[in-house]
């Protein structure tokens, strides 16, 4: 890893009040270290970890996801309530779940309308809305 992705990744974990220990920097940096947003599975993660020579276990890889999601640097979109997916754009946007490839990416949020959502039950709020639409190759 570049010194420059090491840097971005200390960066944003300092941002969300993390302690940048050594994996922590380490995932951040797989994660943010090119400036670009990315979808990730704690498995994909892990096997990015791993090709860098990174020693680091999957379990690991999800708390530290979920420790990431917990300080609002990432945001995780369940699939079929199944699969979670960690989301690095943490600002609200539609995705496209791609079911042949099982990879998720963003869709466009200017074209996304909703015009009108259910009002929650007494006594509880509506903490965010995720919407994934499912894509097939046809």
């Amino acid at each position: 890893m570049s010194s420059q992705s090491i840097d971005r990744g200390t960066e944003w974990l300092t941002k969300g009040g993390v302690r940048p220990t050594r994996q922590r920097v380490a995932l951040a940096s797989l994660l943010v270290g090119d400036g670009k947003n990315r979808h990730v599975t704690a498995e994909s993660l892990f096997a990015a970890a791993q090709s860098t020579g990174e020693q680091v276990s999957l379990a690991t890889v999800y708390n530290t996801l979920r420790a990431f999601c917990e300080a609002g640097l990432m945001q995780e979109v369940t699939v079929d309530g199944a699969r979670s997916y960690f989301d690095t754009n943490t600002h609200d946007h539609p995705h496209f779940f791609w079911e042949d490839e099982g990879r998720l990416t963003d869709a466009p949020a200017d074209e996304l309308e909703i015009a009108r959502i259910p009002g929650p039950p007494e006594g509880a709020e509506i903490s965010s809305v995720n919407v994934v639409i499912k894509l097939r190759r046809t």
